[in-house]
């Protein structure tokens, strides 16, 4: 796993998403991935992981993060369809319907379980680390224009 001990708040701009990523990091996980215009006062440009964010965007090669850990402080319910997300692979997408298909307890014909998923990836608190970019139908936490981006660096 990805040593992320160090608490606290990191940024640092980028060129390619024409503004800043942002994470947030405590008791050796990360806690969230922003994308703000303008970072925290407070933010550092040093961490692991946000080296790793950034040499994906770079785009050069295929960067994953399955060893990161990411604090999940949503209901479970939630927590299982992210988990889920996690597991499609860089360069692949999938639908919304699909998605409810790969979490275990969910049925993709149920509309409150489809409400659910879409929640879910709308209230994501790492997006790239968790990949909502890659569920085609379904929201993004991340800005449009960011969600666009990233889905143009996979070729999605």
């Amino acid at each position: 796993m990805e040593d992320v001990t160090d608490a606290g708040i990191y940024a640092r701009e980028s060129s390619y998403l024409d503004r800043h990523v942002q994470l947030g990091a405590a008791s050796g996980r990360v806690l969230s991935v922003t994308f703000p215009e303008r970072p925290d006062d407070d933010a550092e440009a040093d961490h692991p992981v946000l080296d790793r964010i950034f040499e994906y965007l770079d785009g050069l090669e295929e960067i994953t993060f399955d060893d990161v850990q990411v604090a999940l402080t949503v209901p479970t319910d939630q927590r299982a369809v992210l988990e889920s997300v996690r597991e499609i692979p860089y360069g692949d997408q999938v639908t919304v319907d699909t998605l409810a298909r790969m979490t275990s307890g969910l049925d993709h014909e149920d509309e409150d379980d489809v409400i659910l998923v879409r929640t879910a990836l709308d209230q994501n608190p790492a997006p790239i680390l968790i990949p909502d970019h890659r569920v085609r139908d379904g929201p993004s936490a991340a800005p449009p224009a960011v969600e666009q981006k990233l889905r143009s660096l996979e070729e999605l």
